[in-house]
């Protein structure tokens, strides 16, 4: 692959995860089809494979966390991925994951990297501590397991 090439591809991955971050960032979930993959995969077990299923999870998030906001500290694009480590902050106002609004914040961050394919965020996976986000929520994680 000539180096302009590479430049080049890797200059639209970032494009591409800006895109993402900017729907975070505005709430905007109609705006999933200029970045994610009609049949993309999830490998976070609490979102389905997707792109209905990826809209209905950060509306989901949206609800549970109405000033959410994702900030990039770090990204890197290479080849056919893009990653990234984003912090994430908002207040828990909705309900999320059955969990009743609390009023208390959070920022957690996570790693994420995707695989791109035909232009498009196409596979994710993803590493963050849920127990973290838990216990800023003050969520008894013994009776969650119950």
């Amino acid at each position: 692959m000539s180096q302009n090439l590479s430049k080049n591809l890797s200059q639209h991955h970032n494009e591409l995860l800006q895109h993402f971050v900017d729907m975070i960032n505005t709430h905007d979930v109609s705006t999933m089809e200029q970045h994610t993959h009609p049949d993309h995969i999830d490998h976070n077990p609490v979102v389905d494979d997707g792109i209905e299923p990826n809209r209905a999870f950060w509306a989901a998030v949206f609800t549970g966390f109405p000033d959410m906001t994702a900030d990039v500290q770090d990204q890197v694009a290479e080849g056919d991925r893009v990653a990234a480590r984003i912090i994430y902050s908002g207040t828990h106002q909705g309900e999320f994951l059955g969990i009743p609004a609390t009023g208390k914040p959070v920022s957690f961050q996570s790693i994420d990297i995707w695989r791109v394919q035909d232009g498009l965020l196409a596979e994710h996976w993803d590493q963050l501590d849920m127990g973290d986000i838990f216990r800023q929520l003050g969520v008894d994680m013994a009776a969650m397991a119950q």
